[in-house]
């Protein structure tokens, strides 16, 4: 082997030595890069706004990968975590999802049952009521005769709102009632009442001619008496 052969083996094992060196100098780089962002985990951003006290649904959710390391110990990795959950307020499309947005749905206690009625959009809802809230259900009674007198009677005192379903454009005669007004959108309220309480809503909204919703203010003592249950309007004459 002359001198020029023996210059080009040491260069050739010289380049390989080189190229080791970098590849293993890259292979250090990617060690740490791992190292400092860590294993990646599931996490769930919101496709679109979701308005509070709404009912969560999987769809409303795109699943994306992360560091485990760069999320909140809040943030859900799990969409099981929403079964039965509502916002608490109101969620922005991009956001991730995080535990202390959601709670519980309100749930029934014993010897309740849920029962839901339309509530006319404009003057029983107002956006106001929420689930968790308490209200008084009002309902109007139009005079059968000339001998009777126009009522507007508190139905159940202190009910409670567990869910609040989404505003719905009303048909032509949709109404239960052909003597109500000519309401255009209703929204369906859910409330957890006992037998006999369902069962004067059930009767209010199958025959008075108005029912309306009245927030009970929270903290507040929501007892009507029994002389407050019913109103005509000659009480005021």
């Amino acid at each position: 082997m002359n001198s020029r052969q023996r210059r080009g083996v040491i260069l050739l094992v010289l380049s390989v030595l080189c190229a080791l060196g970098a590849f293993a100098g890259v292979l250090s780089v990617i060690r740490d890069v791992n190292s400092k962002v860590g294993p990646e985990v599931a996490a769930y951003r919101l496709k679109d706004d979701i308005a509070p006290y709404k009912e969560l649904s999987a769809d409303q959710f795109q699943r994306v990968s992360m560091p485990k390391r760069w999320l909140s110990s809040t943030a859900v990795t799990n969409l099981g975590q929403i079964r039965g959950k509502i916002a608490v307020t109101q969620l922005q499309k991009g956001s991730l999802l995080q535990s202390d947005m959601i709670v519980d749905r309100p749930a029934l206690e014993a010897g309740q049952q849920e029962i839901a009625i339309m509530i006319d959009a404009a003057t029983g809802v107002a956006g106001k009521i929420d689930p968790g809230s308490r209200v008084n259900i009002y309902a109007t009674f139009k005079a059968e005769n000339d001998k009777q007198k126009d009522q507007s009677k508190v139905i159940v005192a202190n009910a409670r709102v567990i869910d609040v379903g989404k505003l719905t454009a009303l048909d032509p005669g949709q109404s239960s009632n052909d003597r109500r007004n000519s309401a255009t959108q209703a929204v369906p309220i859910t409330f957890a009442l006992d037998t006999a309480d369902a069962q004067r809503v059930a009767y209010a909204e199958s025959f008075a001619e108005h029912v309306r919703l009245a927030l009970v203010a929270g903290g507040s003592d929501a007892t009507v008496a029994p002389g407050d249950r019913t109103y005509t309007l000659d009480e005021d004459k």
